[in-house]
């Protein structure tokens, strides 16, 4: 996609990822509410395989850049969020996440503040 360009986005459905050896690196754009995150938290552990088994046979698909959008009401309807922030950690610009809260009235953990905006 370019600046300006217009994209199709689908809500419900089967949600998959399967890669194959020698198909093209795509870049994923995966966006998630609430309880939404459900399927691509799978396919984001996927990813990280992926990754990790890129990492260490040098072979298979190459991946490209994985980037979640996941919002919530508040910080603690966050599903998995330490578990994607530890991926992240894992796979420093392979995988990145930004979260969004709508409603937060508490205070925001601190690993949490630089990867998260609200209202």
């Amino acid at each position: 996609c370019t600046l300006d360009a217009e994209v199709a986005l689908r809500v419900g459905g089967d949600f998959f990822f399967d890669p194959q050896p020698g198909d093209s690196p795509v870049k994923l754009v995966l966006i998630a509410g609430g309880v939404g995150i459900n399927p691509l938290f799978s396919i984001l552990l996927h990813i990280a395989d992926i990754h990790g088994y890129q990492e260490s046979k040098g072979n298979g698909y190459k991946i490209g850049t994985v980037k979640l959008y996941y919002s919530a009401k508040n910080s603690s309807e966050l599903l998995f969020k330490k578990n994607i922030l530890s991926l992240m950690n894992a796979f420093p610009g392979k995988i990145t996440c930004r979260f969004h809260v709508t409603q937060q009235s508490s205070q925001i953990c601190t690993e949490l503040q630089p990867h998260i905006t609200g209202k």
